[in-house]
């Protein structure tokens, strides 16, 4: 059975978790850092009919150093675990390389190296990196990189430069404004026009671009950009789902992007087993209702993303007997989170 393609999966591979913990780092974004291994992202991936998980380094990447030529070591260290581990499970995972951002050169040289040695599926861009947003002067030499490659970017938000506000979980709210940030200078500065063979996926239904846009672009207008090329080019990103298939914010995102630019996340491990299912099933359910039904539902869970990323076209979901377990327990939680779906629905409605 052809299985979902998740873009938006996470590793925290040892030497990744060894630094931050050295660091004092216990958290990302307001909570805990997870645990991870191969065996447990399989064995959800089962579970929820994931085919193929795509991993990204979450925030904050390699920022927390301050020492740059340490940066580039974690680097290079999580990309070659990263590019291992897809070599021995070449069906199951995917792999965005982590760039040392803010240094564009260090950046440049590691993003060609993974693209062209490691053979990374893509490269992982923080929003923010220290504070300097994707998208700002003086980053052409890496998106010249990137464009030359015909790379696929995911840009994944950070905590915002500046204080958290007490009680308000940066992952919650904060970082659907990073990735907007990010998106908005993308477009204004003209990134998305000069470099148009770079594939950008913004996070989380690109932050708040599809609810916004229109504002968003009249922004852009007052700088004296055209309002219709803002939004054209807003269009032009794709979106994946993690943490957006909700009765609320999934119909903004169908209303705003082009359907063949809308991809399957899930945000594990950051996002638990239970949120994962809540909101698959919130996709599945959503999108009998709307006017493209199966058809859509396809293209979100696979078609697009195969289309991304050729080598993942043909993949499938396991059917060993172990397989076959997991799906049931999986279909078993997604059928008690089905339901509690709908009363979230019921709720936004009134």
């Amino acid at each position: 059975m052809t299985g979902r393609i998740d873009v938006h999966q996470h590793l925290v591979p040892p030497p990744y978790r060894d630094a931050l913990r050295a660091a004092g780092i216990t958290e990302v974004g307001g909570r805990a850092l997870p645990d991870w291994s191969p065996e447990t992202a399989q064995a959800l991936m089962d579970e929820a009919g994931i085919a193929t998980g795509v991993l990204s380094v979450s925030a904050p990447g390699t920022t927390f150093l301050d020492d740059p030529a340490a940066a580039v070591r974690l680097a290079r260290e999580v990309n070659e675990y990263g590019a291992e581990l897809v070599e021995r499970n070449p069906d199951r995972f995917g792999h965005f390389a982590t760039v040392p951002l803010p240094d564009v050169e260090a950046a440049t040289a590691e993003a060609t190296h993974a693209l062209d040695t490691l053979h990374a599926d893509g490269v992982v861009l923080l929003a923010n990196s220290r504070g300097t947003y994707l998208g700002e002067e003086g980053q052409d030499q890496l998106f010249a990189a990137l464009d030359e490659r015909q790379a696929v970017v995911f840009v994944h938000p950070a905590e915002l430069p500046g204080p958290a506000v007490p009680g308000v979980a940066p992952f919650a709210a904060d970082f659907l404004l990073d990735t907007t940030r990010a998106a908005y200078l993308l477009v204004r500065n003209g990134i998305v026009r000069r470099y148009p063979n770079i594939r950008f996926v913004l996070s989380h239904a690109g932050g708040f671009v599809p609810y916004a846009a229109h504002r968003l672009a009249m922004g852009m207008a007052n700088d004296g950009h055209s309002f219709p090329d803002a939004l054209t080019d807003l269009r032009s990103f794709y979106f994946d789902t993690a943490l957006s298939a909700s009765p609320s914010a999934l119909p903004a995102l169908l209303a705003f992007a082009r359907p063949e630019r809308i991809l399957f996340g899930s945000d594990w491990p950051f996002a638990t087993d239970m949120v994962v299912h809540y909101f698959a099933k919130g996709l599945e359910q959503h999108l009998e209702h709307t006017p493209f039904g199966a058809t859509i539902e396809a293209a979100i869970d696979h078609g697009n993303a195969a289309a991304l990323f050729p080598r993942l076209a043909r993949q499938t979901v396991p059917v060993t007997p172990a397989g076959r377990a997991k799906a049931l327990r999986g279909e078993i939680k997604s059928r008690a989170v089905g339901a509690l779906f709908k009363l979230a629905a019921t709720s936004a409605r009134g």
